[in-house]
């Protein structure tokens, strides 16, 4: 069983249109509304390919009701928590080969006693699981080691830990020594002060993101596949995707693949590369299932071309 918690959680509404253009009247092709949220997007995708899952989730004001109602029509088991603001909403526009442009409202604050009662939660539905998975940005006013305490209760009785947030929280969650962690491209530049220019600058990020606690790191890089960096070595790939939707929930998917398949070596990275591939072929924010899945197009690379630029 895998548990993810997701404190910002969202209504996504992803609008098509031909082409954006500021400041004019645009007239959509089409328009969808998803739950979202990071940790919401892993455990829908793990449901959909049949991985036993479970998402805490906070909830609070009439989007938090249609949270819970578009989650219930996909069939996917939650523990709300309820809170006193609202949940969040963000818009996707997404254009022609996959261009997307993303709002996203920050939402709203939790208080202790709020934050004590995801705590509860956490601790309820860890007791039956493999793994914990916290992911996405902390509500404002939310203190910054919220995750690490979270993980570290649990971690002590045995559950394994994965960490997919940026910034301070995710700094902060290097300290009590996670099992896995998700950055991006961009997250890992803003963790480590620069930027990732090539395959090289990836692997020394993610080393020293090693040396500072992570056991494992997985590095998700769009285009250009995911780089994984654990006790084994350093591991590439990636999965052409010939007619892209959209990256919206990619590297959610990504993630979820690659602990389906045990969160270890190659044949974990080429599931999650697959996964994450099926879901940059769907529109909007939807979870891939198995027969979304093309593994025939993941490239897994064992000599690595460390001066290979990445796309900018």
């Amino acid at each position: 069983m895998i548990i993810t918690l997701t404190l910002n959680p969202s209504l996504d509404r992803t609008i098509q249109v031909e082409r954006l253009t500021r400041g004019a009247m645009i007239r959509a092709t089409s328009a969808r509304l998803d739950p979202g949220g990071k940790g919401v997007n892993v455990c829908r995708a793990l449901l959909h390919n049949d991985i036993p899952a479970r998402a805490v989730v906070t909830v609070g004001g009439p989007d938090g009701d249609q949270l819970i109602h578009l989650l219930a029509a996909e069939g996917i088991p939650i523990r709300a928590v309820r809170v006193s603001g609202r949940t969040r909403s963000n818009v996707s526009i997404a254009e022609p080969e996959g261009v997307v442009t993303k709002l996203n409202e920050p939402g709203d604050s939790l208080s202790a006693l709020e934050l004590g009662q995801v705590a509860e939660a956490v601790f309820l539905e860890a007791g039956k699981a493999d793994w914990l998975v916290v992911c996405g940005s902390l509500p404002p006013g939310v203190p910054d080691g919220i995750y690490a305490d979270l993980c570290q209760s649990v971690a002590a009785g045995g559950v394994r830990v994965a960490v997919d947030t940026s910034g301070p929280p995710l700094l902060a969650a290097l300290d009590i020594g996670p099992d896995l962690i998700k950055p991006n491209r961009e997250e890992l530049a803003e963790a480590i002060g620069h930027p990732v220019d090539t395959v090289a600058d990836v692997v020394e990020a993610a080393q020293w993101l090693r040396g500072l606690g992570a056991r494992t790191v997985l590095v998700s890089l769009g285009a250009d596949g995911a780089v994984l960096v654990d006790e084994d070595g350093v591991t590439t790939g990636e999965a052409h995707v010939s007619a892209p939707k959209s990256t919206v929930g990619a590297g959610d998917a990504l993630l979820a693949g690659f602990l389906a398949a045990g969160a270890r070596g190659a044949e974990a990275l080429a599931e999650g590369l697959a996964w994450g591939a099926a879901a940059v072929s769907l529109p909007a924010s939807r979870m891939p299932g198995p027969q979304d899945l093309r593994r025939d197009l993941v490239q897994i690379h064992t000599r690595l071309d460390l001066n290979r630029s990445l796309i900018a």
